[in-house]
């Protein structure tokens, strides 16, 4: 805007008339200028509202790894429920099928009912180790 000096024999109606536009440019600017600067402030915050929402302490980065790890943890409990109910069938066939008793004896203490006769082979690993293979000999 330039200065344009006022000429000496200007009425005061046109000093008026002048007043009021000078005004009404200076309101047009500051509203031009208030327009800009709240566009750069919504444009702002909405940048700083999306760099927190998927980078924030509970952002969709954070979202996916915890899904993720959701997925992971359920599948795991999953596992354990079939662990656990394949241990329960086995604990109740234990404690009502006298086969079961008779078949978890052989394999784990290697009891042999009267008259038979347990083979093992030398590269087979000694399947309870708190027991000593049959032929071991007592060394103290």
């Amino acid at each position: 805007m330039r200065y344009r000096p006022i000429p000496l024999n200007t009425t005061r109606a046109q000093l008026q008339k002048r007043a009021v536009a000078l005004a009404r440019r200076a309101g047009r600017l500051l509203y031009d200028l208030r327009t800009k600067l709240a566009t750069i402030a919504v444009a702002v915050l909405a940048v700083m509202l999306a760099v927190h929402v998927i980078f924030g302490a509970n952002g969709m980065i954070i979202y996916q790894k915890k899904k993720t790890e959701l997925r992971t943890l359920q599948k795991d409990a999953d596992q354990v429920q079939q662990e656990n109910q394949a241990l329960s069938d086995q604990i109740k066939a234990l404690k009502t099928n006298p086969s079961a008793i008779e078949k978890e004896a052989r394999e784990q203490l290697h009891y042999a009912r009267p008259g038979e006769v347990i083979y093992l082979t030398p590269g087979q690993p000694n399947p309870n180790p708190n027991t000593p293979p049959p032929n071991a000999s007592a060394k103290k």
